[in-house]
């Protein structure tokens, strides 16, 4: 039996080191993310498809995805936000199912889907149980205002575009604190993965 772990978390929470643990430890990870790039490559019909919706602005000069330019039109504005999901995520979904659906065939005991937007967009059925991975509001704030250059104030909209963390980590099976160095991360998904090889 494959027992399928989703991970996720709130912007910058560091949901992505978590999953990139099981990676390190030979288990098969489905990065929605990494979904997303792939399919608004240049030319692509999701990519046409948010030109047509938000204009040439949102293009870069190679036809690839202008992201600064797209989340200034998207984030704190919820009708655009939605306009966005509706053209990327029912692609991203199908995608995801068949390469989760490939990784289990793998045989692999633990197969993880890094999804951001896990319950927000309702993958919850994809998953026999949840990983959230936690830190404080001021911890995400600095986070993504200095991985994205972001504003306080920009940096706000985007973790308030998500579903709070608390009803996250109140929904999932899971906690993982990532705000301790990466010693006190490792050891939390170790005693996870050892948790979950009993259950299987």
């Amino acid at each position: 039996m494959t027992y399928k772990l989703g991970v996720t978390g709130g912007i910058a929470t560091g949901k992505s080191s978590v999953a990139s643990e099981f990676a390190a430890m030979g288990y098969p990870v489905v990065d929605a993310d990494k979904i997303a790039r792939s399919i608004t490559k240049p030319g692509s019909d999701v990519m046409k498809a948010i030109q047509k919706t938000f204009g040439p602005m949102v293009v870069q000069a190679d036809g690839g995805l202008n992201r600064g330019a797209l989340a200034s039109i998207v984030f704190g504005h919820d009708d655009q936000l939605a306009k966005l999901n509706s053209i990327m995520q029912p692609v991203i979904r199908e995608q995801f199912a068949q390469e989760l659906a490939a990784a289990v065939a793998t045989g692999a005991e633990i197969v993880v889907g890094d999804v951001p937007l896990l319950y927000e967009q309702k993958y919850e059925d994809f998953f026999d149980g949840i990983a959230v991975s936690v830190a404080d509001e001021e911890f995400q704030l600095d986070r993504v205002m200095s991985r994205d250059g972001l504003t306080r104030v920009q940096a706000r909209r985007r973790i308030e575009a998500q579903l709070p963390l608390a009803r996250k980590v109140k929904a999932a099976d899971f906690a993982v604190n990532t705000m301790g160095p990466e010693e006190l991360r490792h050891v939390q998904v170790m005693q996870l993965v050892r948790h979950i090889e009993s259950l299987v």
